[in-house]
């Protein structure tokens, strides 16, 4: 059988200029993680990185692009504006959408990036130069800003429970502002339909020490990269610990499972393509275990000269 999943080390990462900017940009390197090489259909994911100074200037993708900045500051340009993402900052860049990079920082801009739907070597990469965007004074991410509306930011504390304060939520009415708490894990969205993307979807974890996610799979593909702590992850059967800056991802149907260890919490960005469907995205195999029981051994019917 075809594996349906990866994981790749932080340690054995290579970057390389993408060869569709590798005759206009400067600085740019990227590492490919999750690609049509390692499998994946519907995935594209991988870390970026700028030199200072460093640009890649204006082109379009054939892809839906979301971004989350892992460390640095770098300026994306669009026809909306000029926007500076500093770390923690993530954002959307939507299909045909014309957009450029410059790092006017004095440090290595890094961030993440999930393309969606995937990337074809064999089309030059769905990337094709246009002209250039008008240079603008950039402006930073305000979640309450209409002009930054395709951006938005999740620091440590926003996926910590004990931390929700009113003070926190009451900047934004977005349901972005709201975290999803169940079984010791909790899930703050980052881009989705809600941000405007139609194709895939990025939203940070959190497990808790005794955090554990039993065996179950999707309908669609998942990516994770561990930003803080490890856990130990089983993909169809098979054994992992994840630490910082490794990146996981599980293919439509590998079932997977995860458990927060080290007695600390973990966290991690997560990413989804296609989007989840409305109603039945998960298929926990505890509750398909149950019924094969329950078939397997039915109860006794009751006794029919008992009735009334």
């Amino acid at each position: 059988m075809t594996s349906r999943h990866l994981v790749c080390r932080a340690a054995d990462a290579r970057f390389a200029v993408p060869a569709a900017l590798a005759d206009a940009g400067k600085g740019l390197r990227r590492w490919s993680a999750v690609d049509e090489a390692a499998g994946a259909v519907h995935t594209g994911f991988g870390i970026c990185e700028l030199d200072p100074g460093g640009a890649v200037p204006a082109h379009v993708h054939s892809f839906e692009q979301s971004l989350f900045m892992l460390a640095g500051s770098a300026v994306l340009e669009t026809g909306e504006g000029s926007f500076l993402l500093r770390e923690g900052d993530y954002g959307l860049v939507p299909v045909g959408v014309p957009h450029a990079w410059r790092n006017e920082g004095d440090t290595v801009a890094r961030w993440a990036d999930m393309q969606a739907p995937q990337p074809r070597r064999r089309h030059g990469d769905d990337t094709l130069a246009v002209e250039p965007l008008p240079g603008r004074a950039p402006i930073e991410v305000d979640v309450r800003d209409p002009r930054t509306r395709s951006f938005g930011h999740v620091a440590p504390a926003n996926v910590d429970v004990d931390k929700q304060t009113q003070d926190m939520l009451a900047v934004s009415a977005s349901m972005r502002t709201a975290l999803l708490v169940y079984s010791g894990i909790t899930v703050k969205m980052m881009v989705d339909g809600d941000l405007g993307a139609d194709l895939s979807t990025m939203f940070m974890v959190r497990y808790e020490p005794e955090g554990v996610a039993g065996p179950h799979d999707h309908p669609f593909e998942e990516t994770y990269l561990i930003v803080d702590g490890a856990v130990d992850a089983t993909f169809d059967g098979e054994p992992y610990r994840l630490g910082v800056g490794d990146v996981a991802w599980a293919g439509v149907g590998c079932v997977h499972s995860f458990a927060a260890v080290g007695g600390e919490p973990v966290r991690w960005l997560e990413t989804q393509a296609p989007q989840p469907p409305s109603r039945h995205s998960y298929r926990f195999a505890r509750d398909w275990d149950y019924l094969q029981g329950v078939l397997q051994n039915p109860p006794n019917p009751p006794n029919e000269g008992t009735r009334q």
